[in-house]
């Protein structure tokens, strides 16, 4: 009988706690990521400097290197520093940029990656994924998944507040994502990973239904849980689709358009992911949504993040060139401009009755 399974692919460890930080060294030791503790650390230049200093004691036998940002070139050029010096792992201190500018690197390198996420601003923690900046925009690279997940609530808590409000968005969207992703199926046969799409639901439904709030301990762990679960959803289904429909094409599109006065992702996505659900005649998830942005502290309304009606019809009439080959709801329904300002305003009447 054949064995009717799969390999999922996963961290080894995923360390969600509050203190996880002052136990890396262990953590790694006692997983045999790295017993002798020769591991390559991508830091930024600022928080990343004082992470240094509280984790170097314990870490004698680290290297440290500052990755200056989030572009292609930063991450190729980490990899050079780190090539041929025979560590065990590398890991990406910090937040999404950080992470993925190490990712990418690890992958060039062939050396397994740890991530260590000091917030909790996007899915990206513990995707397949590298989002890198470069000559032409922006740009998403394949890489392995990382190898561990350590996230210190202690240290998330530290961080602004907005970053914890950008992770709810972003999984929030999962909802809509999935909804894109099964319409595809209905109306072009495109194949659903039914476990993929399952973890990405369980994820997003979790964050949408808890009744904490960004102080909460609690509500922290659910949204760190979340988020990685929406990575190992990525990685199960070989790309994005299980966490980016119509809400991220928005997002997207804000991104190229206004690429100075773009608003943080996580606001964008949920914004977008409301906004979608009303489009699919969802208009109580769409209210529900708007409610639960609304209590997190998460823009509803494009003028909430400093753009006008008639910038937010254009960025939704110019979102599906962002993703060629995607099919969501945008491409379903195919509006005209004054079919989507019609839309909007229904959609601004629906969330606010």
């Amino acid at each position: 009988m054949p064995v009717l399974t799969r390999l999922i692919p996963s961290p080894v460890v995923v360390d969600i706690r509050s203190g996880a930080l002052d136990d890396l060294a262990g953590i790694l030791a006692d997983q045999r990521i790295s017993a002798s503790g020769k591991l390559a650390f991508a830091v930024s230049g600022g928080s990343g400097r004082a992470l240094r200093d509280r984790l170097s004691p314990a870490l004698p036998g680290a290297d440290w290197y500052e990755v200056c940002d989030g572009t292609i070139d930063s991450a190729v050029q980490l990899a050079d520093d780190i090539k041929g010096r025979r560590y065990d792992a590398v890991v990406g201190l910090g937040g999404g940029k950080i992470i993925d500018a190490a990712k990418y690197a690890a992958a060039r390198v062939g050396l397994p990656l740890v991530a260590v996420a000091t917030n909790l601003a996007h899915d990206g923690l513990c995707s397949p994924i590298s989002i890198l900046d470069n000559d032409n925009g922006r740009g998403s690279y394949g890489v392995p998944s990382p190898i561990a997940m350590v996230i210190d609530l202690d240290v998330v808590r530290d961080a602004p507040v907005r970053f914890v409000r950008s992770g709810i968005g972003d999984a929030i969207s999962n909802i809509s994502a999935i909804a894109d992703w099964e319409l595809a199926h209905k109306v072009n046969g495109e194949p659903v990973d039914g476990l993929a799409a399952a973890m990405a639901r369980t994820a997003g439904e979790a964050v949408l239904r808890h009744p904490g709030g960004v102080g909460d301990d609690e509500f922290l762990t659910v949204l760190a849980e979340a988020l990685v679960l929406s990575g190992i959803a990525m990685s199960i289904s070989g790309d994005s689709r299980p966490s980016s429909g119509a809400c991220h094409e928005i997002s997207h599109a804000f991104d190229l358009l206004y690429p100075q006065r773009a608003a943080s992702h996580g606001e964008q996505v949920g914004l977008g992911a409301a906004f979608a659900m009303h489009l699919r005649g969802a208009h109580d998830d769409a209210r529900l949504f708007a409610d639960v942005l609304r209590r997190h502290g998460l823009p509803v309304l494009p003028q909430e993040i400093g753009f006008s009606t008639d910038e937010f019809v254009r960025a939704v009439e110019y979102a599906p060139q962002t993703r060629p080959g995607r099919f969501t709801v945008l491409e379903h329904l195919d509006l005209s401009h004054d079919q989507i300002r019609d839309a909007y305003a229904d959609y601004a009447k629906t969330i606010s009755s």
